[in-house]
C-alpha cells in the first residue's frame, strides 16, 4: 500500500498544497510550527477519518476559511482516490471513495491501516487506564470492523445506560427498574463480545511486541502485556460474571448514577522482566516500550489484513537519545512505507536515504524543497 500523493486545502497552515511521496522513508523537515506534523495529522484523517492532535474539524481549518479538503491517492492492489471535505457551515464531513460517497467512518476504517508514534504515546504507558485502552481498541478496530461496530454500540449502551441511572436516581419507579434490566442484558451481551476479543488480541499481540523488544534491547528484557478485566475463570463464565457482577454494583450504580462494571473499567498491564512498567519502569524503559508497542502494532496490523500500513513517526527522533535513534533507524528498512518528521537536517545524522526514499523541507505550510 503506497500513498503516492497528498493535496491539502484550507488545511491549517496549508492553504493548497501538493505533495508527492516515494514508496520507501519519506522525511518531511521543518521547524517548529511550520506545518510538518499537519501533513501526517492529513494522512492520518485519510486513514482513520479523524485527527490525533484535535477534538474538533472545526479548529483544522485555515483562518478565515469556512472548508478543508484533503485528496489522497494510495495505490493498494489498485489505484484509489480518498477524499475528505469538511465544511464549517454544515458542521458536517463528507468522504468519498474512488468518486463514490462514503455513508459512514466505520467503512474507512482498517481500509488504509495507519500507525502513528509520536511524543503523546507517553500517555499509553505512564497515564490512565483509558489511554491504554484507546490504544488496544485503535489496533483491533483497524483490524476488525465487527469490533469497531460492537465497540460504537457498547458506547450507545452505556450512554442510554447512564441516562437511565440518572432517571432512577431522580425519581425510583419498578417501570425504570425493569428497563435498566433490559440495558444490562445489551450490556452483557456486547460487553462479552469487546472482552473476548481483547483477550485474543493480547494473546497474540504480546509475541508481536516481544519480538520487535528484543531487536531493540538485544533480548536484555522480556516485556509482557496482561489484560485486567471481570473475573472468570473460562470464556463462557464471563458473560455469568458480568451479569454477577452488575448484581453486586447495582446499588453503587443507583446511587452514583454511573456504569461501574464493563470493558470501559478494564485496564491493560504493562510489564518488563514481571515487574509493573508504570510503577517501576525508568524513562529510558517507557520510551522503548512506546516504541515497542508501535512497531508491534505495524507488524500485526501488516500479518492481519495482509498489507503495509502507513507508519508515521512525529518528531520521534528529537525526544530519543542517541542510542534508542540508532536502533529505530536501523530497523526502519524493514517498514513499508513511512513518514518522519524531523526539526531539521542535522537529525538525520543517524539516519540513511536511498533512492527509495525523499526529503521535504517545509516552511510557512509550503513545499519548498524536494530531495
Amino acid at each position: 500500500m503506497i500513498l503516492s500523493s497528498l493535496r491539502l486545502i484550507n488545511f491549517r497552515l496549508h492553504k493548497d498544497s501538493h505533495l508527492h511521496f516515494k514508496e520507501g522513508l519519506n522525511y518531511i523537515v521543518g521547524g517548529n510550527g511550520q506545518g510538518k506534523t499537519t501533513i501526517l495529522e492529513a494522512i492520518y484523517y485519510i486513514s482513520t477519518t479523524k485527527s490525533f492532535s484535535s477534538n474538533s474539524d472545526f479548529d483544522v481549518v485555515s483562518f478565515n476559511e469556512d472548508f478543508f479538503e484533503i485528496t489522497g491517492q494510495i495505490f493498494d492492489l489498485t489505484p484509489n482516490t480518498m477524499i475528505i471535505r469538511y465544511s464549517k457551515l454544515e458542521n458536517r464531513k463528507k468522504y468519498s471513495l474512488n468518486g463514490k460517497q462514503v455513508n459512514s467512518p466505520q467503512e474507512v476504517i482498517g481500509k488504509f491501516p495507519v500507525v502513528l508514534l509520536s511524543p503523546a504515546d507517553s500517555k499509553i504507558t505512564e497515564e490512565a487506564p483509558q489511554e491504554r485502552r484507546k490504544f488496544v481498541d485503535s489496533v483491533i478496530s483497524q483490524m476488525s470492523r465487527t469490533y469497531l461496530e460492537n465497540l460504537l454500540e457498547y458506547k450507545k449502551i452505556l450512554k442510554q445506560r447512564s441516562s437511565l441511572l440518572f432517571n432512577l436516581k431522580e425519581n425510583y419507579s419498578p417501570q425504570l427498574l425493569d428497563e435498566l434490566e433490559v440495558w444490562n442484558e445489551r450490556l452483557i451481551d456486547i460487553g462479552t463480545k469487546l472482552i473476548l476479543a481483547r483477550k485474543k488480541f493480547v494473546e497474540e499481540f504480546n509475541e508481536y511486541v516481544s519480538e520487535v523488544y528484543h531487536k531493540i534491547m538485544n533480548g536484555s528484557e522480556e516485556p509482557s502485556l496482561k489484560y485486567e478485566t471481570i473475573e472468570h475463570n473460562s470464556d463462557d463464565e464471563i458473560s455469568q460474571s458480568f451479569r454477577n457482577e452488575l448484581n453486586r454494583q447495582k446499588e453503587n450504580e443507583l446511587r452514583r448514577a454511573t456504569n461501574l462494571v464493563g470493558p470501559h473499567k478494564d485496564d491493560f498491564i504493562f510489564k518488563i522482566n514481571g515487574m509493573s512498567l508504570r510503577d517501576f519502569g525508568s524513562q529510558g524503559q517507557h520510551k522503548t516500550f512506546q516504541v515497542g508497542l508501535r512497531f508491534a502494532e505495524y507488524f500485526y496490523l501488516k500479518k492481519k489484513l495482509g498489507k503495509n500500513p502507513f507508519f508515521l513517526l512525529d518528531d520521534v527522533f528529537g525526544h530519543l537519545d542517541k542510542e534508542r535513534s540508532q536502533k529505530i533507524s536501523e530497523h526502519l528498512g524493514e517498514l513499508g512505507q513511512a513518514f518522519i518528521t524531523l526539526t531539521d537536517l542535522s537529525d538525520m545524522k543517524n539516519l540513511q536515504k536511498t533512492d527509495r526514499d525523499s526529503i521535504i523541507q517545509i516552511k510557512d505550510g509550503k513545499v519548498v524543497n524536494v530531495n
